[in-house]
């Protein structure tokens, strides 16, 4: 399973592993763009994708530059990406905790909130269902509780999977990347450490 895309408040950076090579952008600054485009086939008709995708480069190497698509593009729309990337925004601005305005807040209740939606683990879109009860014609309630009644187990082992992946995958990110993750870690960014190396070796020549 590849390593998933880093988001680190504290220094303010985002980290993408692409084949054991590190890449990275600092947030202040960052290149990101979202678009959307209809794709239409014969047998499926008509599928709407919106990317969300952010440019990052190479560790060490700035002339190698990818973009990375955050989140499957197929079924959403560019204004669910718009404010997937406002979310994006908040908590890299205003902190882990803020208010349904983006206003940072000690109080977590509006993140808690959002969580009680089911969002956090795929077992619970049966209760996302349920709740929705009220907007949902009777027959759609019924196939879609069913549905997900009959997909509990596999939710399950997708939710097992994805916790035990998480857990895993911070020791295989680089050292220099995880030292930055610590609350009491180095707060230089990566593009710091390659300007400094840039202008070291152009004092030397």
């Amino acid at each position: 399973m590849p390593l998933p895309i880093m988001f680190n408040r504290r220094t303010r950076e985002v980290y993408f592993d692409h084949k054991g090579e590190l890449y990275h952008t600092p947030w202040n600054g960052i290149a990101a763009v979202a678009y959307e485009y209809q794709m239409v086939h014969q047998n499926t008709g008509s599928m709407s994708q919106a990317p969300l995708e952010v440019l990052v480069h190479r560790y060490g190497k700035p002339e190698q530059q990818l973009l990375i698509n955050l989140g499957v593009p197929v079924g959403k729309s560019i204004e669910l990406q718009r404010q997937f990337w406002e979310y994006l925004r908040c908590y890299m601005e205003n902190g882990p905790w803020f208010d349904a305005e983006g206003k940072r807040t000690e109080d977590n209740a509006f993140i808690r909130e959002q969580l009680s939606y089911g969002w956090n683990r795929k077992r619970d879109a049966i209760k996302l269902t349920w709740k929705r009860r009220q907007h949902m014609e009777w027959p759609s309630l019924v196939f879609m509780l069913a549905y997900e009644l009959l997909m509990y187990p596999a939710y399950v082992l997708w939710d097992f999977t994805l916790a035990m992946a998480k857990r895993r995958t911070r020791s295989q990110w680089p050292d220099i990347v995880r030292e930055r993750l610590k609350s009491d870690g180095p707060t230089t960014r990566l593009i710091d450490l390659e300007q400094a190396s840039a202008a070291i070796s152009q004092t030397a020549t």
